[in-house]
């Protein structure tokens, strides 16, 4: 089990690199995994499930959300969108054999014998790594996936039936979860501390998110009202300070193994899209107003003065006696969070046309971000203003405070929760899905391609699975190619 564990460490490690691959035959490799106890298994399925996240797959989609640039080397091709299938190997590996096909096992271990609530635990994290990977991907294996002895290359399954076998899978686990029976030993769980309550908010928040995917909202409504209640309740992966077993993924990347590749500013010190919006400094675009200071948020998002090249402001990676940043070694990654349920039971409500209730929902998460240490950490918190005062029916009406524009007061409210939960989603893939679900619409966060005329919609499939599954698409599509959900 100890060379288990290593084998998934590396996995993670390697992930973070761009020019590294994972070969297509891990699985075997984990000396027998079968062998070792579920709840050994278990949590080695969560290890896996930090690089799936919060490696290459949040990188590259916050480089293409504006939340920062791809500065240097082969990361400044990723910026203009010039990625090859090779760049995705890893990931895919993650997914399919770091999680889906350990967690098959996993089940094939412990439903027989009953233990219902590890099995919807371990339903939830299948679910949450398909359906990010469908988002990410488009079409993908799905009812065949990691199943090597039936199906040595496995179908590709339509995006919508992806999304709809998420939701299935989502379900099973909510019902597992109720049961109350099997709870797994202390220590066994990572994320939630084997809580099922936890568990199950998480897997509602999880519906929520999926249904936003495909525009489903009445659906994500439902969902959305059982969800992540309160922060304490969210999934966030912990890390720690030793260097390449725990630390924070995207340190690792940009603070250790490709210092320099990633910065918030162009080489013309040209601002990303995100810094534009919440550096205080910017006034012709900064967000802030009588009601919201970003300072704290800023400091906690970007450094200033950077680290891996002077006088330029990049991703925050510090931890010093006065700032600690979101990438900074050892700072947990959100996964699934009361914000995110909240801004979207806020976006719910507003496209709804419920005025109240959005508000409503919106300063809740803002009363949450008045807690300064809540979401950002109390050390930058407390050497740094921030403020986030209520905000009023007034506000956005034609001429307040949110719509000098004078647009629709409902549209100006969807507008700042859009924008809200633009922000709140740094480096992750949320901020993406977000971006290309309303890259159409009247309002939301409108970017411009980092090059060219396009922004790109997908991430392209790995190229060991070309070259190994007769079953994936052909012709392969590229990062400009649309998918289902977003036509």
């Amino acid at each position: 089990m100890k060379k288990y564990i290593s084998l998934l460490i590396l996995t993670i490690t390697l992930s973070l690199s761009a020019c590294e691959t994972i070969v297509s035959d891990l699985n075997e490799d984990l000396n027998n995994p079968t062998d070792a106890p579920a709840e050994l298994m278990f949590t080695g399925i969560e290890l896996a499930t930090a690089s799936v996240h919060e490696g290459y797959n949040s990188l590259l989609s916050s480089i293409w959300s504006g939340y920062y640039y791809g500065y240097d080397r082969q990361w400044a091709d990723f910026h203009v969108y010039n990625v090859a299938g090779s760049y995705f190997d890893g990931m895919w590996s993650s997914s399919y054999y770091g999680i889906h096909r350990n967690a098959r096992l996993i089940l094939q271990k412990i439903e027989p014998s009953g233990i219902k609530v590890m099995a919807g635990m371990t339903k939830v994290i299948m679910a949450h790594n398909l359906g990010t990977m469908t988002a990410l991907y488009g079409d993908i294996p799905f009812t065949q996936a990691a199943q090597l002895e039936e199906f040595p290359s496995a179908k590709y399954d339509s995006q919508a039936d992806v999304y709809a076998g998420v939701q299935k899978l989502l379900d099973e686990a909510i019902k597992d979860l109720e049961s109350g029976v099997g709870i797994p030993r202390a220590g066994t769980d990572i994320l939630l501390g084997g809580d099922p309550k936890k568990w199950i908010e998480v897997a509602y928040t999880l519906k929520a998110r999926f249904y936003m995917d495909t525009k489903e909202y009445a659906a994500a409504a439902t969902a959305s009202a059982k969800g992540v209640s309160k922060a304490v309740n969210s999934m966030y992966f912990p890390h720690g300070s030793i260097q390449n077993q725990n630390q924070n993924f995207i340190y690792n990347f940009l603070a250790v193994s490709r210092i320099g590749d990633g910065a918030a500013v162009t080489k013309a010190n040209e601002p990303c899209y995100l810094l534009k919006i919440i550096d205080p400094t910017l006034t012709g675009s900064y967000r802030g107003n009588a009601k919201t200071d970003e300072t704290a948020r800023f400091n906690f998002y970007y450094l200033r003065q950077g680290v891996n090249v002077a006088n330029r402001v990049e991703p925050n990676t510090v931890k010093r006696s006065n700032i600690v940043g979101f990438m900074s070694i050892d700072a947990p990654f959100p996964l699934v969070t009361f914000q995110e349920n909240k801004l979207t039971q806020a976006e719910l409500s507003a496209r709804s046309g419920n005025f109240s209730d959005a508000l409503k929902y919106l300063n809740e998460h803002r009363a949450f971000m008045n807690t300064g240490g809540g979401y950002i950490n109390n050390v930058t918190a407390s050497n740094f203003s921030y403020k986030y005062l209520p905000y009023e029916d007034k506000d956005f009406e034609a001429g307040g405070m949110e719509n000098t524009a004078g647009i629709p007061k409902n549209d100006a409210l969807l507008r700042e929760i859009l924008e809200e939960r633009y922000v709140t989603f740094y480096c992750q893939t949320l901020g993406w899905n977000d971006e290309r679900r309303n890259r159409t619409s009247a309002v939301g966060v409108k970017l411009t391609p980092n090059a060219g005329t396009k922004l790109p919609w997908r991430f392209i499939y790995s190229q060991n699975e070309i070259n190994g599954n007769p079953l994936a698409p052909r012709p392969v599509p590229g990062v400009f190619d649309n998918m289902t959900i977003y036509k």
